[in-house]
């Protein structure tokens, strides 16, 4: 994992676009922002016909737009799924 960050632009339809590194991109539309320990997070299902969630840091930089943060940590990612999972069980 590497510290990186991704500015993204939320359009009507709350989906986004990522970019990957090796030039793959993928639509998601945002599931939700949480706080955990002190910090945000985002949940993205990507339209892609797979079951995946993906968790990123998520730091508002202005109005409809903000930044993904990898989570650097194994032991803070595990923490936030755990987390995650426990919000959705509450749902």
């Amino acid at each position: 994992m590497t510290d990186e960050k991704k500015r993204v632009e939320i359009d009507e339809d709350n989906i986004i676009t990522l970019e990957f590194d090796d030039g793959g991109e993928v639509e998601c539309e945002i599931m939700g922002v949480f706080d955990f320990q002190g910090k945000e997070y985002i949940a993205l299902i990507p339209n892609d016909g797979s079951d995946d969630v993906y968790i990123y840091g998520y730091k508002e930089v202005g109005e409809e737009e903000f930044e993904l943060v990898d989570i650097e940590s194994d032991e803070e990612f595990d923490a936030v799924v755990a987390e995650f999972d426990k919000i959705m069980d509450e749902e």
